[in-house]
C-alpha cells in the first residue's frame, strides 16, 4: 500500500512509502483485538475495593434475642450484616483483574487494528519531526495542517525525544508512542494515525 509522504504544513513532499503489507493488509481478526483491549483495560484497575466483614467490625458479640419466635432473622450479634451498620455479607475482595495473553494474539491484535486504520484511510505518513525546543503550539499546528486537531489522534515515532514528549502531553486529544510501546487500546481509540517515516521503517524490521 502506497502513502504519500507529508510535511508538517500537510503538503506533499513529493516522496512516498509503502506499507508493509504483513501489518497493514492482514485479514483483521476482531477478537483478539477484544482480548488485548479487554487485557488492557483489566490490568489498569486498581482492584482494592473491599467491604468489612463480621471478624473485622467493632460492636458486642451478645446474642441480641432469642433464637425462635421474635418474628424476623435470627440476630447473632450487633454485627450481623441484618443489622443497619452491621457487616456485608459476601461483599468485594481485593484482587487483580488481569489476565494472561498468549504473544502472537496480541501481535495479531496489533496488526489488525493499524489494517482496520489502513483499510479506512485513517493512516498519515509524515516527515521526521524535528522539534528545535518544546513548542506545543507548533505541534497543535502540525495536527490542524494534517486535519486531525478535531479527533482523537496517536503520533507514534520510532523512539522518544524530549521535546516532542513536552510539546504533546498538554494535549487531550492526541497521544504520542513510540513503536516498541505501540498497543491495540491506543490504536483503535484513535480516529487518525500518524506515523513518521522512521516509524514506519521501524516497523517493518
Amino acid at each position: 500500500m502506497q502513502v504519500d509522504i507529508l510535511n508538517i504544513n500537510g503538503t506533499k513532499t513529493g516522496r512516498s512509502i509503502t506499507l508493509p503489507a504483513e501489518i497493514f493488509a492482514v485479514e483483521p481478526n476482531n477478537h483478539a483485538i477484544y482480548l488485548d483491549v479487554k487485557q488492557y483495560l483489566a490490568h489498569q484497575r486498581q482492584g482494592t475495593h473491599a467491604t468489612k466483614e463480621r471478624s473485622q467490625m467493632s460492636g458486642s458479640t451478645k446474642k441480641l434475642g432469642r433464637q425462635k419466635g421474635g418474628g424476623g432473622a435470627r440476630r447473632g450479634s450487633i454485627k450481623s450484616h441484618v443489622m443497619v451498620g452491621g457487616a456485608r455479607a459476601f461483599g468485594p475482595k481485593p484482587h487483580d483483574y488481569g489476565f494472561k495473553l498468549n504473544k502472537k494474539t496480541k501481535a495479531l491484535a496489533r496488526i489488525s487494528a493499524l489494517t482496520h486504520k489502513a483499510k479506512n484511510n485513517n493512516i498519515i505518513v509524515v516527515e521526521d519531526l524535528n522539534f528545535a525546543s518544546p513548542q506545543t503550539k507548533e505541534y497543535n499546528t502540525m495536527l490542524k495542517n494534517l486535519n486531525a486537531n478535531e479527533v482523537r489522534s496517536l503520533v507514534v515515532i520510532d523512539k522518544y525525544n524530549k521535546n516532542i514528549l513536552l510539546s504533546s502531553r498538554n494535549l487531550t486529544r492526541s497521544e504520542l508512542s513510540t513503536v516498541a510501546d505501540l498497543n491495540t487500546y491506543t490504536i483503535m481509540k484513535a480516529k487518525k494515525i500518524i506515523l513518521s517515516e522512521s516509524a514506519v521503517k521501524a516497523m517493518e524490521v
